[in-house]
């Protein structure tokens, strides 16, 4: 797939980011089921990271596409 617009690719980033947040999401509550809140909590953290990280390419995607 070819990206010619520039908030394509940001819009793409924000995408990734949100798969990554939703498997971690997932490890996390995995962990959490099977009494390991350590292992839950850095998921957890790591889904968090993610998950801003989305929003933040979201962002600049919407701010690209206006210009």
């Amino acid at each position: 797939m070819s990206l010619k617009h520039p908030a394509s690719k940001h819009h793409t980033d924000a995408a990734e980011r949100h798969h990554e947040a939703a498997k971690n999401h997932h490890a996390a509550a995995t962990h959490h089921e099977a009494g390991d809140h350590d292992k839950a909590k850095e998921h957890a953290k790591k889904a968090r990271e993610h998950g801003t990280a989305a929003i933040e390419h979201g962002k600049k995607g919407h701010e690209e596409s206006h210009k």
